[in-house]
């Protein structure tokens, strides 16, 4: 199967001379013994936001997820920083008040979902919107088990939870763990994907061929005389947009977005668009030494699964989801003057050694930035619906999930399509570097497959071995 990826290319040109900055805005080219290091990369700049956008509720129902902005046309790009605190009050507002049951954080908060189903229906028959509890399932922050009651028809989802509210990049998060809540779309789309055992869920934003072809051109004209800012130009010129796909879902889904948000953030904090909100975590421009020894290499990462084997009761009806839920994972491609890309199988030092930073930090990268906690609540999500669908728990149960399953409409978003160029420098040896990188990949079903037997996953099935009275209890 394909991996999805977004490419990093490096193209290496040594420059004769100094380019200094005179003042703001003003370049001056000297020639002095110092080098500079040149680094091009997705479209990674801020776009405008309309009132009527913000009026919409934002990341909530508008055109965003994570902290990016999807137009009408399907072009990824941020909001503008100044509108930050407009669109927060917008977005805050959108929310009914939390109810003082859900509010308390909790370790263990239980769903049902025939309970779901239940005030799915119930809504859609009297013409009713679903209620803001029922759209982020009570508040859930993770889902850590699944238990099964054939003898009541249920399929029961827990986890730790609390009231939510929204953050600073419009994510729907928990009130303070700051921790993004799970989405009952994005649970659908889970629960539907894994009906197809054999598919890959991967967003991937890619340099087109022609791309990388016009880039190795542009690349033998550059010169130092024409300064930093014109060589972006040309470069980001001969890039032009880069293409957005997306495999296993719809790619005008939320999940679809969170994935996409996701790639596009981490490939922010690679080329140092912007800080870290954790210390420890250098961008990957950070880590590149001043001589870099590859040549038309393109080391890519990618965010992927990473659970430790599931643990199940020995009758495959208590399953508890172990492990961080994702890790960064890199390898290099060769590209040559036609732009063709040829896989190495191996990875460079240096990039590999930023995705292992990533995924040591990622717990707590996630804290602090939500489009990364929103990305593993999908990956969560992706796995209860392949344990569900590879055990048969819902024939088994005789769970009648109707609008779960089929019946429910999702709420359809531009679906991704391109990202523009954007160029970055900086200072440090005596090379260019031409960069782009990124991607998101589950294979849910191969999560599920691996799994071990424990009797302990079968003491929470027997808390709650009496129907509860409500779809949601803790």
């Amino acid at each position: 199967m394909r991996r999805a990826a977004l490419a990093i290319f490096t193209l290496i040109a040594a420059l004769k001379d100094l380019i200094a900055m005179r003042r703001p805005g003003s370049l001056i080219v000297r020639r002095l013994p110092a080098r500079w290091i040149f680094l091009a990369a997705f479209a990674l700049g801020a776009a405008a936001l309309s009132a009527d956008w913000a009026a919409a509720g934002g990341l909530i129902r508008g055109g965003a997820v994570g902290g990016i902005l999807i137009d009408a046309d399907g072009v990824v790009s941020t909001p503008e920083v100044g509108d930050a605190a407009q669109l927060l009050a917008a977005w805050q507002s959108g929310l009914a008040a939390v109810p003082a049951e859900l509010a308390p954080y909790t370790d263990l908060r239980f769903v049902s979902l025939k309970g779901l189903e239940q005030q799915i229906a119930e809504c859609r028959e009297a013409g009713r919107p679903l209620p803001d509890a029922v759209r982020y399932c009570a508040g859930l922050l993770r889902v850590k088990y699944v238990l099964v009651y054939p003898e009541r028809n249920d399929i029961v989802l827990a986890g730790p939870a609390e009231g939510w509210k929204v953050d600073r990049l419009g994510n729907t998060v928990g009130e303070t763990t700051n921790r993004p809540v799970l989405f009952l779309e994005d649970l659908i789309v889970g629960l539907r994907a894994a009906e197809d055992s054999s598919a890959t869920i991967s967003c991937s934003i890619d340099p087109t061929r022609e791309g990388l072809a016009r880039v190795q051109q542009v690349n033998s004209q550059l010169t130092a005389a024409m300064g930093p800012a014109e060589a972006a130009r040309r470069i980001e010129q001969a890039l032009g947009p880069q293409t957005v796909s997306v495999t296993g879902i719809p790619a005008d889904s939320h999940f679809a977005r969170v994935i996409v948000a996701a790639d596009f953030r981490m490939k922010r904090l690679a080329m140092n668009f912007e800080p870290a909100p954790i210390s420890g975590l250098v961008s990957y421009l950070d880590m590149l030494p001043s001589r870099p020894n590859t040549k038309n290499m393109l080391p890519r990462w990618w965010l992927a699964t990473d659970y430790q084997p599931l643990l199940r009761d020995a009758d495959g009806l208590a399953w508890e989801l172990r492990g961080p839920g994702v890790k960064c994972m890199t390898e290099e491609d060769f590209v040559n003057a036609e732009g063709d890309r040829t896989r190495s199988g191996k990875s460079s030092p240096v990039a590999q050694r930023w995705a292992d930073k990533l995924s040591e930090q990622y717990e707590e990268l996630a804290d602090h930035d939500s489009a990364f906690g929103h990305l593993r609540n999908v990956m969560d999500a992706a796995v209860v619906g392949a344990v569900i669908a590879k055990g048969e728990l819902i024939r088994r149960t005789g769970a009648s999930l109707p609008w779960l399953m089929e019946k429910e409409e999702l709420e359809q978003y531009p679906a991704p399509r391109e990202v523009a160029s954007q160029a970055s420098f900086i200072k440090k040896g005596r090379n260019w570097i031409i960069s782009a990188s990124g991607g998101v990949q589950m294979f849910p079903w191969e999560i599920a497959d691996r799994n071990e037997e424990s009797a302990e996953v079968a003491k929470v099935r027997d808390t709650v071995a009496k129907a509860p009275s409500n779809w949601w209890w803790q």
